[in-house]
């Protein structure tokens, strides 16, 4: 059963992948060689690369990237990452157990390069034996010689970007791809030796409609993904340029994303999928499947994962590294990183120390939209911090109670099956930090 509430749908509320959400970052340039210092040597790390470049550019997206243009680009950053690798291996002893490679489009590099690169990450860090290894791709500039040069580099996961397989919705976000190219990529991966797949689809995109969902879930289903992503696009033009080439009279308004998404949400389900937090979806028997019915799902910069380590290195530009009470983020611009980097710097540049409340009041949301439950008076125990303000806060639950989006017993707050969709919304109810201007984040469905 679904609800539709128009006026909390158009509601901009963050997506909580860290609290306080990265739009609090301030400078904190001296901050780097402390935090990796203070890593502790016994406990596992997980590591995310970022490679800032596409082949080409996607109207839709909202990430970090740029054109290749010249392989030279390539070359010269990938030697400064190389750097930077070893400066922080250097001062990090803790065990690796993942390993995420993102974008832009980590198969912009050559095959070989990114074969030298997993060889680097190998020597400079202590990667478990059995470490996930995983890589955003575009299928779209994906063969059988790259999916062989993952599989000997490690690689055991790819993460898809398909979005949509509807060709008029395509040719409205600037990708197009067919089915079978996607299907092929993924054929390839198999035959190499990496058997895992993640697939990112999206609703709410410019001529999209309840067909286009309907099918495009049908084309995806053909393809066996271990987990399918289904994200709400987010049109914020005056933060992200690119996106100013999406005609926005074509965009669904709020009513048909909300039915997008559930309708999505449905087929999956339907399809033996399960729902994971409030927008991904995966097998039973696949790990994240496995994290949230043991309550030990979590949910962090790469979204919801089954990745129990608490220390997150970010390396590559605009990378974000969560340690022990701070987050920090390295330089945005490629080419100031690119020179820091090469140079011997630490390129951590903004961020934040996170207060014992920031701490109190992330591992809430996170509990809550990782479990759907959470009762407010253990967070604040587990803290050591008073309940007081967070039992306040409860109150501020009135209007969604109301609605049955959310149930409150005692100090416990309940996410009910119809809330799902709001999750976020109940969430920002604990954010002290929230700045909701119209625009600054995506819409709450």
């Amino acid at each position: 059963m679904h609800r539709y509430h128009p006026d909390l749908a158009e509601r901009s509320v963050p997506r909580y992948t860290s609290y306080p959400t990265a739009a609090a970052f301030k400078p904190l340039p001296d901050a780097h060689a402390d935090a990796l210092a203070a890593v502790a040597v016994d406990t596992p790390i997980s590591l995310y690369l970022h490679i800032p470049y596409c082949h080409e550019i996607c109207w839709y997206c909202g990430c970090n990237t740029g054109a290749l243009g010249r392989p030279e680009r390539m070359d010269s950053y990938l030697a400064a990452l190389e750097g930077e690798i070893a400066r922080v291996g250097g001062a990090v002893r803790a065990p690796v157990g993942s390993v995420h490679f993102g974008g832009g489009s980590p198969n912009a590099m050559q095959p070989a390069a990114f074969l030298a690169l997993s060889k680097t990450l190998r020597r400079h860090f202590m990667i478990a034996d059995d470490a996930e290894w995983a890589v955003e791709i575009d299928p779209r500039h994906f063969s059988l010689g790259t999916a062989e040069s993952y599989a000997a580099a490690g690689v055991t996961r790819l993460s898809i970007g398909a979005q949509t397989f509807s060709p008029q919705v395509q040719a409205r976000i600037g990708r197009l791809q067919p089915w079978r190219q996607i299907a092929q990529a993924m054929s390839d991966a198999r035959d190499a030796g990496i058997a895992r797949f993640n697939l990112d689809l999206m609703y709410g995109l410019p001529d999209q409609t309840l067909d286009d969902v309907a099918a495009t879930i049908s084309a995806a289903l053909l393809l066996a993904p271990d987990r399918v992503a289904m994200f709400g696009y987010a049109h914020m033009p005056q933060l992200l340029p690119r996106q100013r080439r999406i005609d926005e009279s074509l965009l669904p308004d709020a009513e048909a994303r909300f039915w997008q998404s559930a309708l999505a949400h449905d087929l999956l389900l339907e399809a033996g999928f399960e729902a994971i937090g409030f927008d991904h979806f995966a097998r039973p028997e696949d790990s994240l499947a496995r994290a949230a019915r043991e309550g030990t799902l979590r949910r962090n910069f790469q979204g919801f994962t089954d990745d129990r380590a608490t220390t997150l290195i970010g390396l590559g530009a605009s990378a974000i590294s969560q340690f022990d009470g701070l987050f920090l983020q390295n330089e945005k611009h490629v080419g100031s990183y690119r020179v820091g980097a090469a140079n011997g710097l630490l390129m951590g540049t903004r961020g934040l120390v996170r207060t014992p409340e920031d701490r109190m009041r992330g591992a809430l949301i996170e509990r809550l939209l990782c479990t759907g439950r959470v009762d407010v008076a253990e967070i604040a125990a587990e803290h050591g911090q008073s309940s007081h303000a967070l039992i306040a806060d409860l109150d501020q639950l009135g209007e969604l109670t109301e609605r049955g989006l959310a149930t409150t017993r005692g100090s416990t707050v309940t996410v009910t099956p119809i809330g799902r969709p709001y999750a976020r919304l109940i969430a920002a109810v604990f954010d002290t930090a929230l700045q909701a201007r119209q625009g600054r984040f995506s819409k709450a469905v």
